[in-house]
C-alpha cells in the first residue's frame, strides 16, 4: 500500500507510524482512557484490511478517530485530533520559517535564482521576499480554498503572485496613462507635480511616475513615448524664444534652437535610462518597464516622436556600463517597436529608424516588434476598427476598448491577475484517452477558473485610497478618495488572464507528434487552444469580466511543474525527462527549425492568445549582419502580430571576452576564452520569458537555455 502526502508524494504504508501517532496521544490522557496495545493493532489491521493499493494520508487519520471513539476511548480520540491539529500547524510555520532561514542565509538556489532579473542578496530584494513569504502564508492558510492549494502544490495549476495576495489592491500589470499625469499634473506622496515645460523636466517626472507606479503592482509596465513628444515641441519654442529675444536672424535662432534641442534629448533620454536602471521599487528591483515607439499614435508630433526613438536607440546601441566601466547589455527598459507603412520599406520616410532598430537588436537583444498590420487584423474594436497598441510589460495584451465617447482607449488600462493550466498534467492524466481529456481539462479549466474569481474578488475589495497615484491622480484612473475600483474590473476596461504552459508536451504525449506538424498534432493543438478561448468567453458573457487566454511566461515555474509532473506520472521520455516544460505554444527548444517557418507557424498559435503572446527566434551573434536581421523583422511585419530575435553578446571580466558565455554539461556558466566561472564576473543577458535576465536562472531554465537550438545562424544569413 502506497500513502499519498498532502504535497503529492507517494511513500511506502509504515503501520509503525501509526503506532507511533497513538502512543504520543496516549501519554496526554488517564490510564483508563489509553488505548491498549490490542486496540491499536486491530486499528492498524482494519485501515489494512480495505485493500487499498493507495491512500491519502489525511484518510488514515481520519480512520484512527472515528476507530478510537467506536471503542469509547474519546478522550483519547480528543487527544489526537488535537495532536494532529498541531502537527498541521507546525508543518505549516515551519514551512515558512524554513523558506525564511533559506533566504536569509543566503544559500538558497531557489532564492538565489527564482527572478534572473532580482538579486537576493540584497537588503532591499530581500524585504521584499520577506513580506512575500508572509503574504504567501497567509494566502495558503486564509484566503484560497484547500483544493486550489493543492492543486498549486502539485503543478496541476498555478497561482501566480501568491507572494502578493494578501494584499487586495495589487495587481498585474498595465498601460500608464503618463499623457493625462504630465498634461494634467499628478501627485507623488502628497507633492502635487505640475505639468512640465521641457523634455528634460518631462523625463524626468516620468521616471518617478514610472518607479511609483511600479511599487503600487506587481506586474509590468509599459509608457509610449508619444506622450513625450510634446514637450521636445515644447524646449524648441523655449529655445527658439530665447534666441528671438536677443534679435538674432531667423535663420539663426532656428538653427542654435535646433542644435540645443538636440542636447536636451540627448540629455533627456540619458536622464531616463540612467534612472530607470538605477532606481529601485518596493519590489527590490529597477521598475519592470517596457517603451513603446509607434509613430502612428501622433501625426501632431511625428517629427518630434522620430527625434526621440532615434536617441533612445542610439544610446541602447551604446549600452550601459558594468563596474568595470565596460559597455554591456542592460536589461531595462524593453523596447516595443511598431512597425508600419512609414518605416518598413527601404525608401520610406522613418527606415532610417528600422535600420537603427536592426541594429540595436543585434547588438542589445532589443527592441521586440509588433506589427501594426497583423495587429490590426486581429484585435478588432466593437465599432469594427482594427487597433494598434502596445503590450502591458513583456507580453501581456489588453483586449480592444471603446470608451463612452466612442473612441478607442488602452493607457490606464490594466490587467487583474494570472492563473495557469499545466496542460501537460491534464494530458498525462488523461492516459491518452481523448474522452477523459477533455474531461480533464473541463474540470482544470473550472479549477483555473475559480483561482481566477478569487482573485477579482479580492482586487474588488480596493478602493482608490490604497495606491493614489494609480486611482486618484492618473495613472489608471482619476476617482475621488474613497471610491471603489469595482467598474475598472467589469465592461472589458481590465482583464484576467487564464494562463497556459506545455503546449509541446500535451500534444506530443496525446498524438505522437509535434504540434509544429501539419497534420494531427498542429490540429489537436488548435483545438486545445480553442478550448482556453471559448471557455473564456463563457465567462467572461456570464460575469461580464474580460478573461483572456495568456501564454504565460514561467520563468521559475516551467522547473516546478517539470519537477512535479515526474513526481507524479516519473520519467517518460520526450515528456518529462527534462528540468523543464515548454512556455506557451512556442516550438520546443531542441526542435530543429528555421526561423522563417519557426514565426510562421506560431502566428497561428498567437491568434488564439488573445491575453498575451511573444514569439521568438534564437539566432547567433548578428552585430556584423544587420541585414540578416531587416530581412526577419520584415517578415515578422507580414506574418506575425508581435517576436523578437534573441541575440548573444556576452563580457568575461576576468579576460575581456566578448561573445557568448556557454553552458557546460553540469549547467554550469563559463567563458570560453579563459575559463571564468564565477558568476559575479560574468555579463550574461538572456531572454527567458519576455525580458532580458540577467541573474542567471534556476536548473530548469539553465538546461532550457543550453539546449535552445539556433533558428538564424550568421553563416546561414550570409549565404
Amino acid at each position: 500500500m502506497k500513502i499519498i502526502k498532502r504535497d503529492g508524494h507517494m511513500v511506502d504504508y509504515c503501520p509503525e507510524k501509526i503506532e507511533l501517532a497513538i502512543q504520543k496521544a496516549n501519554k496526554e490522557v488517564d490510564e483508563d482512557d489509553q488505548a491498549s496495545s490490542t486496540q491499536i493493532k486491530n486499528i492498524i489491521k482494519y485501515i489494512e484490511g480495505l485493500g487499498k493499493k493507495r491512500i491519502l494520508v489525511e484518510d488514515i487519520q481520519d480512520i484512527i478517530e472515528m476507530k478510537l471513539m467506536s471503542i469509547g476511548k474519546y478522550a483519547l480520540a480528543k487527544k489526537y485530533i488535537t495532536y494532529r491539529y498541531t502537527r498541521e500547524l507546525v508543518r505549516k510555520s515551519n514551512t515558512t520559517d524554513l523558506a525564511i532561514k533559506e533566504l536569509i542565509d543566503g544559500e538558497s538556489e531557489y532564492w538565489n535564482t527564482e527572478n534572473s532579473n532580482k538579486n537576493a542578496k540584497v537588503v532591499t530584494t530581500q524585504r521584499d521576499y520577506l513580506a512575500g513569504i508572509t503574504s504567501t502564508d497567509i494566502t495558503r492558510r486564509f484566503l484560497l480554498p484547500e483544493d486550489i492549494v493543492q492543486a498549486h502544490d502539485d503543478g496541476i495549476i498555478h497561482f501566480h503572485d501568491a507572494d502578493y495576495f494578501a494584499q487586495n489592491a495589487l495587481h498585474n500589470c498595465d498601460l500608464i496613462n503618463l499623457e493625462d499625469m504630465l498634461q494634467n499634473g499628478t501627485n507623488i506622496n502628497g507633492v502635487m507635480i505640475e505639468k512640465p515645460h521641457r523634455f528634460l523636466t518631462a523625463m524626468t517626472i516620468a521616471t518617478q511616475l514610472i518607479t511609483a507606479v511600479n511599487s503600487s503592482q506587481y506586474g509590468g509596465c509599459t509608457i509610449t513615448l508619444t506622450h513625450l513628444a510634446p514637450f521636445v515641441k515644447d524646449s524648441y519654442n523655449f529655445y527658439l524664444n530665447k534666441y528671438k529675444s536677443r534679435k538674432l536672424e531667423k535663420k539663426l535662432c532656428e538653427q542654435y534652437a535646433k542644435e540645443d534641442l538636440k542636447k536636451e534629448i540627448v540629455d533627456g533620454v540619458q536622464t531616463f535610462q540612467y534612472q530607470i536602471n538605477s532606481m529601485t521599487t518596493t519590489n527590490g528591483q529597477a521598475p519592470f518597464l517596457s517603451v513603446c515607439m509607434y509613430l502612428g499614435e501622433t501625426e501632431e508630433y511625428k517629427e518630434e516622436l522620430a527625434m526621440i526613438i532615434e536617441e533612445v536607440l542610439k544610446q541602447r546601441i551604446l549600452g550601459m556600463k558594468n563596474e568595470q566601466g565596460v559597455y554591456i547589455t542592460p536589461a531595462f527598459p524593453k523596447l516595443l517597436y511598431v512597425l508600419e507603412e512609414d518605416n518598413i520599406k527601404k525608401g520610406s520616410k522613418y527606415y532610417y529608424l528600422t535600420e537603427l532598430a536592426a541594429e540595436c537588436t543585434a547588438k542589445r537583444m532589443v527592441p521586440d516588434y509588433i506589427s501594426e498590420k497583423i495587429m490590426k487584423q486581429l484585435k478588432i474594436d466593437k465599432n469594427g476598427d482594427g487597433q494598434c497598441y502596445p503590450c502591458m510589460g513583456c507580453r501581456s495584451f489588453l483586449t480592444p476598448y471603446v470608451d463612452e465617447n466612442g473612441k478607442p482607449k488602452y493607457y490606464g488600462r490594466f490587467n487583474q491577475g494570472v492563473v495557469t493550466i499545466n496542460l501537460v498534467d491534464v494530458a498525462l492524466s488523461s492516459d491518452k484517452d481523448m474522452d477523459t481529456f477533455w474531461s480533464i481539462m473541463e474540470e482544470r479549466l473550472e479549477l483555473c477558473h475559480r483561482a481566477l474569481q478569487m482573485r477579482h474578488k479580492r482586487l474588488s475589495k480596493a478602493t482608490s485610497d490604497v495606491a493614489p497615484i494609480l486611482w486618484q491622480y492618473g495613472a489608471l484612473a482619476r476617482l475621488k478618495k474613497g471610491e471603489s475600483i469595482h467598474e475598472l474590473l467589469h465592461h472589458g476596461y481590465s482583464t484576467i488572464s487564464l494562463g497556459y504552459a506545455g503546449l509541446y508536451e500535451c500534444v506530443k504525449y496525446m498524438t505522437g507528434h509535434s504540434h509544429t506538424d501539419n497534420g494531427i498534432g498542429k490540429e489537436f493543438g488548435l483545438k486545445v487552444m480553442q478550448k482556453l478561448n471559448d471557455k473564456c468567453k463563457e465567462w467572461k458573457e456570464a460575469e461580464d469580466i474580460d478573461y483572456s487566454v495568456y501564454g504565460t511566461p514561467i520563468e521559475a515555474t516551467t522547473y516546478k511543474f517539470a519537477k512535479a509532473l515526474r513526481e507524479r506520472f516519473g520519467v517518460i521520455k520526450g515528456i518529462t525527462d527534462r528540468d523543464y516544460i515548454t512556455n506557451s505554444y512556442h516550438v520546443p527548444v531542441f526542435e530543429e527549425i528555421d526561423a522563417f517557418t519557426k514565426l510562421k507557424l506560431e502566428s497561428e498559435f498567437q491568434k488564439l492568445s488573445p491575453g498575451g503572446a511573444i514569439s521568438y527566434v534564437e539566432t547567433s551573434n548578428l552585430a556584423n549582419n544587420i541585414d540578416a536581421v531587416l530581412e526577419v523583422i520584415k517578415f515578422i511585419y507580414d506574418n506575425i502580430m508581435y517576436a523578437e530575435l534573441n541575440t548573444k553578446l556576452d563580457y568575461c571580466q576576468a579576460c575581456g571576452y566578448s561573445g557568448e558565455i556557454l553552458i557546460d554539461d553540469d549547467l554550469e556558466w563559463y567563458c570560453p576564452n579563459c575559463g571564468n566561472r564565477d558568476h559575479n564576473k560574468l555579463n550574461v543577458a538572456r531572454r527567458t520569458c519576455g525580458y532580458i535576465g540577467s541573474n542567471f536562472w534556476n536548473k530548469g531554465r539553465t538546461q532550457e537555455i543550453k539546449e535552445r537550438i539556433i533558428h538564424l545562424d550568421n553563416k546561414d544569413a550570409e549565404a
